[in-house]
C-alpha cells in the first residue's frame, strides 16, 4: 500500500518531475487505492499532473461515481485526453452507471466514430457478452495485404488491449476469421491476409450470458473472444482479464448463496450493517419458519420418545450428519454445474454416483454411530436403530442434494439457492421421520 502521507507531501511540493518519478514506481491498482484516500482537491491535482495514459490506467480501478467526479472537474481538454486513453469497456460501464445527461456530456468529448461504437455497446443488457466487449482491438479487411495490415497495426496497435491477434472482416464488417500476429510477421508482404486467415474462429453473440462466454474462453484456452451481432458483424472483443473478473464475481455470488444469504452488491467493508442485515434476514426468516416443522415432527413422535428416552440422545448427531452430508453434495454439484461439468441430462449418472458414495460413507458412519451408542451404555437394539438410521439419513441426504440443484438448473433457477442451510433444514425434518419410523419397526413401539 502506498504511504498516503508521503503522497500528500510530494503533491504539496508541486514538483511534477518528482511526482511522475514517484508514481511510476507503483502499479495502477495501488495508485487507485491511494487516490481514494486523498482529499478531492488532491485527487484532481494528482491526476491533472500525470500524463493522460497514466491517469486513465488509475481511473479504470475507481468506482464510476468517483471516475465521473474527477473527469467532470478536470479541464475539458484533459478530460477528453484521459477518456480516449481509457479502455472502452470501462468507459461503457461508467456511462451506464451515470445519469443520462452526465454520460452525454462526457460522450461529447470523444471522436464521433468512437462515440457511436460506445453507444452501440451501451445498448446491450448487463451481464451479456455485448456489455463486456471492448472496441480496443485490431481488425483488418480480408482484401488487405500483409504489408498494409502491418502498417495498420503500427498505426493503432498502441490503443489496442490485445495485439496478439488480428480479426479479419469482410466488406460489411462481418467476421471472417482471425490471424495471429506471429503468422502475419512471418508471411510475405504482398500476400493477402485472406490467404492465411483461420476461418473456424470461435465467437459469441452479443446476447450470450457472460458466464457462458467465460466458460467458452476457458474451455478452449483463449486469450480473447470476438463478439458478433445478429448479422455476424464484429462489434467488439472480450479479453481474458474481463472474464476472470466475471468468474470471480460469479464464484463470490455462489459462495454467499451457499451460506444461506443473498449476495452483496458491494465489497464487504463498503457494505453497511443495515445492508448486511437486509441481505441475511430474509433467508434466515424463511429457514426459521421451515425449521418449525422439525418441532412438529418431534411433537408427533412424542409418545415414541416417552417410551424410549434414550432415542433423544442421538437426535442432534443424526440430523447433523444428514445436514453435513447434504451440504457436501450440493456444494460439489453447484460448482460442477457452474463450470459446465454436469448437465441435467446427467441426472441419473449423478444420482448413481452420489447414492453409491452415500452407501459407502453411510456404512462407515453407521458403524461408528453403533459403537458410540454402546459406549453411552444404551441397549444394543437401540444402538442398532441409531446405526441403521445413520446410514439411511446419509443416503437420503445424498439423493436429495443431488437431485434438487439439477432440477433448479433445468428450470433456469440458480442452483446455489439450494444452499447448505436449506438442505440442512430439509433433511432435519425428514431425518427425524426416518429415525422414528425405524425405531418403531425395530423396537416394536
Amino acid at each position: 500500500m502506498i504511504p498516503i502521507n508521503e503522497m500528500k507531501h510530494i503533491l504539496a511540493q508541486s514538483d511534477m518531475a518528482s511526482l511522475i518519478a514517484y508514481v511510476e514506481t507503483f502499479q495502477p491498482y495501488d495508485l487507485a487505492n491511494c487516490v481514494e484516500r486523498l482529499e478531492p482537491t488532491e485527487q484532481l491535482e494528482l491526476l491533472g499532473l500525470l500524463p493522460p495514459d497514466r491517469s486513465a490506467s488509475i481511473l479504470e480501478y475507481l468506482e464510476p461515481v468517483l471516475q465521473y467526479r474527477i473527469l467532470n472537474e478536470l479541464e475539458e481538454a484533459q478530460t477528453s485526453l484521459v477518456l480516449n486513453e481509457m479502455s472502452s469497456d470501462v468507459v461503457v460501464d461508467m456511462m451506464l452507471a451515470l445519469h443520462r445527461h452526465q454520460a452525454d456530456r462526457l460522450l461529447e468529448l470523444l471522436p464521433e466514430i468512437y462515440r457511436r461504437k460506445l453507444q452501440t455497446l451501451m445498448t446491450f443488457p448487463e451481464h451479456t457478452a455485448g456489455s463486456l466487449a471492448t472496441i480496443d482491438y485490431i481488425a483488418a479487411r480480408s482484401t488487405w495485404t500483409i504489408e498494409r495490415t502491418l502498417q495498420h497495426i503500427r498505426k493503432i496497435g498502441h490503443e489496442a488491449e490485445i495485439t496478439s491477434y488480428v480479426y479479419v472482416t469482410g466488406n460489411k464488417g462481418e467476421l471472417v476469421g482471425v490471424v495471429s500476429l506471429k503468422n502475419i510477421i512471418l508471411a510475405e508482404p504482398k500476400t493477402e491476409i485472406s490467404e492465411i486467415v483461420t476461418g473456424d474462429v470461435i465467437s459469441v453473440p452479443a446476447s450470450m450470458e457472460q458466464e457462458e462466454a467465460a466458460e467458452l474462453l476457458f474451455r478452449y484456452d483463449l486469450v480473447a473472444l470476438p463478439v458478433i451481432d445478429a448479422k455476424k458483424r464484429l462489434i467488439g472483443v472480450i479479453t481474458v482479464d474481463d472474464l476472470i473478473d466475471v468468474m470471480q464475481e460469479e464464484a463470490t455470488e455462489d459462495i454467499q448463496k451457499l451460506g444461506g444469504s443473498q449476495p452483496l452488491t458491494d465489497t464487504y467493508f463498503k457494505s453497511s450493517v443495515f445492508h448486511l442485515y437486509r441481505k441475511r434476514i430474509i433467508w434466515l426468516l424463511i429457514l426459521f419458519v421451515a425449521e418449525t416443522y422439525t418441532g412438529t415432527v418431534l411433537r408427533h413422535y412424542e409418545e415414541t420418545l416417552s417410551e424410549v428416552i434414550a432415542l433423544s440422545f442421538f437426535i442432534p448427531l443424526l440430523i447433523g450428519t444428514g445436514g453435513n452430508t447434504g451440504t457436501q453434495t450440493v456444494s460439489t454439484l453447484v460448482r460442477a454445474l457452474a463450470v459446465g461439468e454436469v448437465k441435467f441430462s446427467d441426472i441419473f449418472r449423478v444420482i448413481r454416483k452420489e447414492v453409491s458414495t452415500g452407501l459407502m460413507t453411510g456404512a462407515t458412519i453407521s458403524l461408528i454411530a453403533y459403537i458410540r451408542a454402546l459406549i453411552l451404555g444404551v441397549e444394543s437394539n437401540i444402538g442398532l436403530v441409531v446405526g441403521i438410521t445413520a446410514m439411511a439419513i446419509v443416503i437420503w441426504a445424498s439423493f436429495v442434494a443431488a437431485v434438487l440443484p439439477l432440477i433448479l438448473h433445468k428450470l433456469k433457477a440458480d442452483p446455489a439457492v439450494i444452499s447448505g442451510p436449506f438442505i440442512t433444514t430439509l433433511v432435519d425434518g425428514t431425518g427425524l421421520i426416518i429415525y422414528f419410523t425405524i425405531a418403531k419397526v425395530l423396537l416394536h413401539l
